[in-house]
């Protein structure tokens, strides 16, 4: 597990390298087309405030975007206790828990670090499931907290969204035509382009297979921490059940969410009876 830990480390380093390699692709075309390579330094300067903004904002954007509301043990006093005694049982601080009105089951994790997290559950996940299943779920979350995946996919949303605009503009500038170099203006069109189309779907390919290996990963310390794999497994499955109009209609958080509406490649989970799978053929080491 330590290394896994690791891992996400080492791999938020080298997502990021790919990633302003990708743009500083889309940067240079710009810069050919204009002829000035200063729009270069612009792009991955803004790039990098972009990214940081993310960072440091992230959790606060989550529950914005979510509509969650902050609660404390009066208020909610079977979802805090959870929360709080897988913070004690992990020697993590503790996070600050969140309700969402939304009758869809689901939970999420946010922010950039176990001092700046946050948790979430929807009031249809408390509804659906016992103390045992909520805890599993919670655990989850916890576990993406302590494996620093909130930090992966933090970096990663905002460099994926940084692509998606930058691709955007420079799909418009390629086909408006907009150099003003003759003889850099055609070459740098067409590398704007290419960078357009090809920067976000592959920035969106990696970003999807970061996402489904963190879900395998919190599943599998979820039932850790808890010693009852059972339960993440009934949770998973009740999750698997619900109605399909009972699925999280927020597609930017997705990602963030312990269950998603996507199917096939554009998913960013892996499939539930794949994660139950991989759980019970996992069961004794639990």
């Amino acid at each position: 597990m330590y290394k896994e830990i690791a891992r996400n480390k080492r791999r938020t380093i080298a997502l990021m390298f790919v990633f302003v390699l990708f743009i500083g692709l889309i940067g240079a075309a710009f810069s050919a087309i204009y002829d000035d390579y200063w729009i270069l330094i612009w792009v991955l300067t803004l790039t990098l405030v972009y990214t940081l903004f993310q960072y440091f904002m992230s959790g606060k954007i989550a529950v914005a975007m979510s509509g969650a509301k902050e609660i404390q043990k009066k208020d909610h006093p079977r979802l805090y206790n959870i929360v709080e005694n897988l913070a004690i049982q992990e020697g993590m601080p503790m996070p600050k828990v969140y309700l969402i009105q939304d009758p869809s089951p689901n939970a999420f994790a946010a922010g950039r670090d176990p001092k700046h997290a946050v948790v979430a559950a929807t009031t249809g996940l408390l509804d659906l499931m016992d103390d045992r299943e909520v805890q599993a779920v919670m655990a989850h979350e916890i576990a993406h907290v302590k494996n620093y995946d909130i930090r992966l996919a933090t970096i990663v949303f905002g460099l994926v969204s940084a692509i998606a605009i930058l691709s955007e503009i420079g799909w418009r500038v390629a086909l408006i035509g907009g150099n003003r170099n003759r003889n850099s203006g055609a070459f740098g069109a067409v590398a704007l382009l290419l960078a357009a189309i090809l920067a976000p779907l592959i920035a969106t390919i990696v970003q999807l297979a970061v996402s489904r290996q963190r879900e395998y990963l919190a599943d599998s310390t979820s039932a850790l921490i808890t010693r009852n794999p059972d339960a993440m497994i009934s949770a998973l499955q009740k999750l698997g059940a619900a109605p399909k109009d009972k699925k999280p209609k927020n597609a930017a958080l997705q990602a963030l969410y312990i269950s998603d509406n996507a199917k096939g490649f554009f998913s960013t989970h892996p499939p539930i009876a794949k994660r139950v799978a991989r759980l019970q053929a996992s069961k004794s080491k639990f």
